[in-house]
C-alpha cells in the first residue's frame, strides 16, 4: 500500500483497518451507494459492489443475492431502523463495520432539513457488539478512535479525549442458531 492523504482522520483509520483484515483477492459489498470511501477502498485495489440506494431496512435483496466474500458497512447501521435485519441478511462469510459511538456529551445527529442523513442510532461498543452477536457474527478484532476538532469549547476539547467512531472486524458464526 502506498502512502496517501486522506480527506479525513477517519477514512486513514478505516482503509488501515480494512488492510489488516482483509486481502485485495477478496470481493466486497459495500452498503450504501458509491462514494468518496469506495473509492478509496478501490484505489487500493478492493474489488467493490455498492448497493444501490434502496432503504436497506425494507429491502435487502442486493444483500441477499450477493456472493461477495466480505461485506463493509462505514457508517450506514445509524441510518436503518432495524440493522438487525440486514445483519441477518448477509451472506458473507466476514464483516468490517463501524459506527459512530454515542457521546454523552452530545446527543445523536438528526439534519432538519435531509431526511435520509438522520442518525436512528448511537452506539455503545457493547451495544454493537451485542447486536453482532445475537444475529451470528463473532468479533475478531475493533479499534476506536476520536474525531477531535479545531473549535474552541468544551466539546471540542471532549472530542480530542473521547472516541468517535467503532470499527470491528467479525466473521459469521458457522451453524448459528440466532
Amino acid at each position: 500500500m502506498y502512502e496517501k492523504s486522506y480527506p479525513n482522520k477517519r477514512f486513514k483509520h478505516t482503509i488501515e483497518f480494512l488492510g489488516k483484515h482483509i486481502s485485495t483477492a477478496e470481493t466486497i459489498l459495500d452498503l450504501g451507494v458509491a462514494n468518496p470511501f469506495s473509492k478509496i477502498m478501490q484505489d487500493h485495489g478492493y474489488k467493490v459492489e455498492n448497493t444501490k440506494g434502496e432503504d436497506l431496512d425494507i429491502d435487502t435483496y442486493t444483500i441477499t443475492n450477493s456472493d461477495a466474500e466480505v461485506v463493509t458497512a462505514f457508517e450506514i447501521f445509524e441510518h436503518l431502523l432495524s440493522p438487525f435485519t440486514v445483519l441477518k441478511a448477509i451472506k458473507a462469510d466476514k464483516l468490517v463495520a463501524s459506527v459512530p459511538l454515542k457521546l454523552w456529551f452530545s446527543s445523536a445527529y438528526r439534519s432538519k432539513t435531509d431526511m435520509l442523513d438522520r442518525h436512528y442510532h448511537e452506539f455503545e461498543d457493547w451495544q454493537f457488539d451485542w447486536l453482532l452477536e445475537k444475529t451470528g457474527w463473532k468479533i475478531m478484532d475493533s479499534k476506536k478512535w476520536t474525531n477531535p476538532t479545531k473549535k474552541i469549547g468544551i466539546r471540542p476539547i471532549l472530542r480530542w479525549f473521547t472516541p468517535r467512531y467503532y470499527i470491528v472486524y467479525a466473521e459469521k458464526i458457522k451453524n448459528s442458531k440466532t
